[in-house]
């Protein structure tokens, strides 16, 4: 049932990867925290090793089926892609050292405050140029962010479109182009991450629990989420739904707080 049950969750990876450019991280985190619970503390590692790996295939499936004219708007963002993976590095390996606690807790508190910082803050609601940019013309991401985004995104196993996906809004973006572009941001954030958590040390308790790891990678569950995921982004990108922009903005917001919610019940 456990499999059955992730197939399914893997259906709403898959939206989450269209409709909000999570790669699944969000979603999968607290799953598979529920499904690995025997694991006991080392749940939350397996899960945000496991998340990265179904992160990688989700995002780089949803970014090679993006419409060219949309990726062009990262054209000259080299440098925020490669500190995005040398922060994502660091992040994953600290999530091999941390309390498993720390880094559950963690989650949910940058969840939180996340989405206080949504709704006080102008901009993501609402989407603003400033800095005297002309109205409607979308200013690229600072590289600067690239490195504490991927260590954060990575060490909480969440791809960093929580980071991304706000801060292109508030630089000017609709939320189907910010969600759309947060996907190959995740593709950055999420490959060395999937590389450290690979060669990670098999947490010792698997054995006991049957769950089969390569790593910290729970590959069962991997696979179940992705074959759930996949066929959901095929058929999305091919013909997204139409959604308003603010309903779409209040739609992230809501998916979050479900996140935070779910997050302490699959303890």
């Amino acid at each position: 049932m456990d499999v059955v049950a992730l197939t399914g969750i893997g259906l709403v990876t898959g939206m989450t990867t269209v409709l909000f450019g999570f790669g699944g991280g969000f979603v999968a985190v607290p799953v598979v925290v529920w499904a690995d619970a025997a694991l006991g503390a080392d749940a939350m590692r397996v899960a945000t090793a496991t998340s990265a790996l179904v992160m990688v295939v989700n995002a780089g499936f949803a970014t090679a089926v993006t419409p060219r004219r949309v990726l062009r708007t990262l054209r000259g963002s080299g440098t925020l892609l490669l500190l995005l993976a040398v922060g994502a590095s660091v992040g994953a390996v600290a999530t091999r050292l941390a309390p498993a606690d720390l880094a559950r807790w963690a989650f949910v508190g940058y969840v939180a405050l996340t989405i206080a910082d949504l709704l006080l803050r102008p901009g993501f609601l609402r989407p603003h140029t400033g800095g005297g940019a002309a109205p409607g013309t979308p200013r690229p991401l600072p590289a600067v962010l690239g490195a504490p985004v991927g260590a954060v995104a990575a060490f909480l196993g969440v791809g960093g479109s929580v980071m991304t996906v706000p801060a292109m809004r508030r630089a000017g973006h609709t939320m189907q182009v910010a969600t759309a572009l947060a996907n190959p941001l995740t593709l950055a954030i999420a490959l060395p991450a999937t590389a450290v958590s690979l060669c990670g040390a098999v947490v010792p308790a698997a054995g006991d629990a049957h769950v089969h790891l390569a790593g910290l990678v729970d590959l069962r569950a991997a696979s179940a989420l992705l074959l759930g995921a996949l066929p959901v982004i095929a058929v999305l990108r091919r013909r997204p739904p139409r959604i308003p922009d603010r309903t779409h903005a209040w739609a992230y917001i809501g998916l979050l707080a479900m996140v935070t919610v779910a997050m302490p019940l699959a303890a």
